[in-house]
């Protein structure tokens, strides 16, 4: 089913993972109102002989120089120099998230943009046409200037962009999409790319996928519990009330749930290790920072992050730096530590479940004939190697500023690479917490009871029907990212 998307209500991190397929955009009629009397001012603004930012001037530290007469011809001013990104292209479906942040920022009308061109893109995200942008160049101040630069090239039929999954020229990929080139002039073109889109789609998406993990790793851990035989009086609620944080209390609470029915064993030790004992602190203190992240995603996505600002109403113009992504890369730093932390988590517990020593008896790595089979190990050597590419990137990007720009950009946030790489990392968790699924679901195959909570029983069977035993050893990739996939989708 095609996903419609209101450009007058607001946007969602539900809605930049939608639109990686075509969605059908709607612009009403108070957006169409709004945007054209925003151009209509700017308009007045510039027969008033205004000075205004991109218009009338050059771009950056050069400002303080006329730009060019023709106001087509300053489209060119703007884009060409921005020409200057380098490495691998980001996916098409962030580069489509990023362009529905842009044509949402648009449709508020305070950016004297031109109507077609927010119709442009609603046209472009009803096909399955992406621009290519490249992943290295923005600083995250004036917005994804060089990301988004080469966007509205590929709009305009000029440098690449995908079709599908397909990368061609960008003028054959339009007509191929039943698209045409798009008209710009020097204001269009600045405000196509003077704001942080390509932040805030991809802090958006990564925290989709990091509170999707979350949520799997609240349900991983309490089938662990069960199969172990734990006793699950670390989720008492006069315990956790006493812990006085939300997230904890809502964590376990959710836990409990989940733990429902289950039947300790005895045979654990009084007191569990951390990574069972502690979940509801480490989890809901997760949910806290997560819901921190929540607030300023969608205060990004109902942002206007655009310079200069047009007030039709009060006939004003005003320069300032809404284009400024320091908010995300705050958000998106503290994403990168909870994702590192739930990571460690899932690592720590599939460590305990393969070990003899600590898992009640199973068997070594779970394999089902010790020596003549081996198990999750190989699965553990890659669950440890992707906890330390996270663990080893965990370095705040917001504090790294370099002046550059002739000291016109003297302090910038770099929120593009944190939110890009906070994307990069949920992509890895999300493989460790199907690591451990994978290690829960061979447990039972290697000794362990069938759960005794009906919520962890019905987790488990999903995985059991999916996923064969480890008997005898097989190259498991694939099936980690299955258990994975029933981990994160499972609903009790």
């Amino acid at each position: 089913m095609t996903t419609r998307i209101d450009l007058g209500a607001p946007l969602t991190t539900a809605h930049l993972a939608a639109v990686a397929a075509p969605a059908t955009v709607n612009a009403g009629a108070g957006v169409r109102d709004r945007v054209a009397a925003s151009r209509a001012f700017l308009s007045k603004a510039l027969g008033d002989d205004r000075a205004v930012y991109g218009a009338t001037t050059g771009f950056g530290a050069l400002v303080g120089y006329a730009g060019r007469a023709d106001l087509a011809d300053q489209a060119d001013n703007t884009l060409a120099h921005l020409g200057a990104g380098q490495g691998p292209d980001l996916p098409p479906g962030v580069a489509r998230a990023a362009m529905l942040v842009r044509v949402w920022s648009l449709a508020q009308g305070a950016s004297g943009v031109s109507p077609h061109v927010v119709d442009a893109l609603i046209a472009m995200l009803g096909t399955n046409f992406a621009p290519v942008m490249p992943r290295y160049g923005s600083v995250g101040a004036s917005g994804d200037l060089i990301p988004l630069g080469a966007a509205a090239q590929a709009l305009r039929g000029r440098g690449y962009a995908y079709l599908g999954d397909q990368r061609m020229p960008a003028a054959e990929a339009l007509a191929q999409a039943g698209l045409t080139p798009l008209p710009l002039d020097g204001r269009d073109a600045l405000a196509l790319v003077n704001g942080t889109s390509v932040t805030t789609a991809a802090l958006g998406l990564a925290l989709l996928e990091t509170r999707a993990v979350h949520r799997a790793l609240r349900r991983l851990t309490c089938l662990l519990s069960d199969l172990l035989g734990c006793d699950p009086q670390f989720l008492d609620p006069r315990l956790i009330d006493r812990y006085n944080h939300p997230g904890a209390r809502e964590s376990a609470a959710s836990m409990r749930r989940l733990l429902t029915g289950t039947t300790p064993t005895g045979n654990r030790p009084l007191q569990e290790p951390y990574s069972i004992r502690c979940t509801p602190q480490l989890l809901g203190a997760a949910e806290d920072a997560l819901t921190h992240i929540d607030n300023v995603v969608a205060a990004d996505l109902g942002a206007v992050s655009d310079n200069p600002l047009f007030f039709p109403d009060d006939d004003v113009v005003r320069h300032g730096g809404n284009f400024f992504g320091q908010p995300a890369a705050f958000a998106a730093d503290l994403l990168t530590m909870v994702i590192a932390q739930l990571g460690n988590l899932a690592e720590r517990q599939l460590d305990l479940l393969v070990d003899p020593h600590r898992n009640t008896g199973l068997p070594p790595m779970l394999a089902a004939g010790p020596g003549q089979q081996h198990g999750l190990q190989g699965v553990q050597l890659a669950s440890t190697a992707l906890v330390t590419e996270i663990r080893r990137d965990v370095i705040p990007a917001s504090v790294q500023s370099v002046p550059t720009n002739l000291h016109n950009q003297d302090v910038i946030p770099l929120g593009t690479q944190a939110a890009l790489r906070a994307l990069d990392q949920a992509g890895l968790l999300r493989l460790i917490a199907g690591s451990l699924a994978l290690g829960l679901r061979q447990a039972v195959h290697a000794g362990a009871r069938i759960p005794t909570a009906p919520a962890c029983a019905g987790l488990y069977d999903r995985l059991a029907a999916a996923i064969p035993p480890i008997d005898p050893d097989r190259p498991l990739e694939a099936d980690v990212r299955i258990a994975a996939e029933i981990s994160l989708s499972y609903v009790p």
